[in-house]
């Protein structure tokens, strides 16, 4: 790691916080920041609360808390593990501190759900396999390697893709988290045909820009996708929902077409799976969620 890199020791009272998310009852961060360094990080606002002056990707926290006396405690509940910061993130290789947790959670009936970008997940499989209905996700929102390594420093795509396989065969249930997405840059449909046969669900999230980093965003496709810099314009500084409303539709048309569950912000992590995984929309905009009730009454 570079040494302009800001690591410390942090010691905490718990690693639990009771979540609103649905995907959890808790969610669980065994690190605040994250070495990823994704330019288009909505965890940036962690910063109001940490009182970090480096940039973000430039300092992470290791946390360490007491060993969890009573993990009987959650049985039944579930657990989402990466919300804000990447539980497998590089760092992790030598600190352990996801693999701590889910040890000392290990013959625990609770339901692990983990969000990543990173293979390293591939060392705890048996582990993480032997929670009831354990889930992965990695995020995945191109093919181009070029872009990839733009946006973030995680590992390459080719190798989160290798490892949900890996992962799917082992019969863990798997997510393709198409996040975030970049109006005209993602390519939707072919990031599917690329990960259909080795996930469950695939849920499709939209690039909100807020804070610092919208002028980061809004400097790179200027300077890299000029062609796209007016519709970036009209759907970031003039909040025109056009674009999703018209993506939305597309994806609609497309899973229809290739026999797949096409799905409004829902609750699929308690669906029933089969051999076609479920598409789910979470683009969070309400003319979104309208338009799309209204179709699928037709």
């Amino acid at each position: 790691m570079s040494n302009e890199i800001q690591i410390n020791k942090k010691e905490v009272k718990s690693i639990f916080t009771k979540s609103n998310l649905p995907v959890g009852d808790y969610s669980i961060n065994p690190y605040i920041g994250c070495l990823h360094a994704c330019k288009y990080c909505y965890a940036t606002f962690m910063k109001r609360f940490t009182k970090h002056d480096e940039k973000w990707g430039e300092f992470l926290d290791i946390k360490y808390w007491p060993k969890i006396r009573n993990p009987n405690k959650y049985d039944g509940k579930s657990i989402f593990i990466g919300s804000v910061t990447d539980p497998y993130q590089k760092a992790e290789e030598k600190y352990e501190r996801t693999k701590s947790l889910l040890e000392q959670l290990e013959g625990v009936n609770v339901e692990i759900s983990i969000a990543t970008k990173s293979d390293l997940v591939l060392r705890d499989l048996d582990l993480i396999k032997s929670f009831p209905n354990s889930r992965v996700s990695w995020s995945i929102n191109t093919l181009d390697d070029t872009f990839q390594q733009d946006m973030d420093k995680a590992v390459s795509i080719s190798r989160r893709i290798k490892a949900m396989k890996k992962f799917h065969k082992e019969g863990v249930r798997t997510t393709c988290f198409i996040s975030p997405i970049f109006p005209e840059i993602t390519d939707i449909p072919s990031i599917i045909e690329k990960t259909r046969k080795y996930c469950n669900l695939i849920w499709l999230e939209n690039l909100n820009l807020r804070g610092d980093y919208k002028k980061v965003i809004l400097n790179y496709i200027k300077q890299n996708y000029p062609q796209y810099e007016e519709l970036y314009q009209q759907i970031y500084n003039k909040k025109d929902k056009s674009y999703w409303v018209k993506l939305d539709n597309q994806m609609k048309q497309y899973c229809r077409k290739e026999n797949l569950l096409y799905l409004i912000n829902d609750d699929s992590i308690k669906r029933p799976f089969n051999d076609n995984p479920i598409v789910v929309n979470y683009f969070y905009h309400e003319k979104i969620k309208k338009s799309s009730r209204k179709n699928n009454s037709n």
